[in-house]
């Protein structure tokens, strides 16, 4: 496993084409790169997933590898992560001490793959699980089944259906590209600024946006939740960071946009792009 690692290491080195790093910020902001990711080990718990090949062939862990010595530039302090923590007073992963490299050609999870890969490469300790899910007997942070019921009863399931379509196509030729393009390549089109999944990963929700009339308005209400949940799992990153921290935060990319956002808007924190990091080969 050594060698194999090794190995891989040593052909990030060589192929990797990504741009010198940034500059660091002040010794005391607060640095976060917002990670946005397609879910490597196909749970198939989105609205709507993409299929994704296996990650643990020796071709994908290369580029794995290639991706985590292109992120080690950044020289993160911490990396949070798309999980519930079981003890919510530190958010310590409690997932993370329990990995071992022979994990790496089993288990095709991205927080696995890029987060405890990177931080055992790095030596850290500080993996934390931040995220937010609906609690059982509480409203939901995604009533997506409010919209399409109203939807239905207006006439309007047409229109609904349309904007799924347009989802769809995209997941489509995803799902051809990452056949044939690398890790780095398909993680750094997830992040750039402009992408479908990043800045633009909002358009979905602006359009749900226009399903309701008068005093209902489910639309409007998927998405203060949606909102919710992602200011919940920031409000998470703020209990953990310190001044002067490097913070990676590896996400499904859905939730890009609003981290992005949150970050950008936090004091004392510094929104740094992945795509300033990642390879592109």
């Amino acid at each position: 496993m050594k060698r194999f690692l090794a190995l891989a290491a040593a052909l990030a080195v060589a192929a990797c084409t990504s741009a010198p790093a940034p500059a660091p910020a002040d010794s005391s902001t607060i640095e976060v790169m917002i990670l946005g990711s397609f879910h490597m080990g196909n749970p198939g718990a989105d609205l709507n997933n993409a299929k994704v090949d296996p990650v643990t062939t020796p071709e994908k862990q290369a580029q794995l590898q290639q991706v985590a010595d292109a992120l080690a530039r950044f020289k993160p302090t911490a990396i949070a992560v798309e999980r519930i923590a079981a003890d919510p007073t530190t958010m310590l992963d409690h997932r993370y001490p329990e990995f071992k490299p022979a994990d790496l050609l089993a288990k095709g999870d991205e927080r696995v793959q890029i987060g405890y890969r990177l931080a055992s490469q790095l030596g850290l300790d500080r993996v934390y699980a931040i995220d937010e899910q609906d609690h059982e007997g509480e409203v939901s942070y995604f009533p997506y089944d409010e919209v399409d019921a109203w939807a239905t009863a207006n006439g309007r399931a047409d229109d609904l259906q349309a904007m799924g379509v347009v989802v769809q196509k995209e997941i489509a030729e995803f799902e051809t590209r990452q056949k044939t393009e690398s890790v780095g390549r398909l993680l750094s089109g997830y992040n750039a600024p402009d992408s479908f999944m990043s800045e633009g990963g909002n358009d979905f929700y602006m359009e749900v946006m226009k399903f309701g009339a008068g005093t209902q308005q489910p639309g409007a209400i998927l998405n203060g939740r949606w909102y919710a949940r992602n200011a919940m799992i920031f409000a998470k990153l703020l209990q953990v960071a310190k001044p002067g921290d490097r913070i990676i935060v590896i996400y499904g990319a859905g939730h890009s946009y609003w981290l992005r956002h949150l970050v950008r808007e936090m004091p004392g924190f510094k929104l740094v792009e992945a795509t300033d990091y990642l390879p592109t080969n």
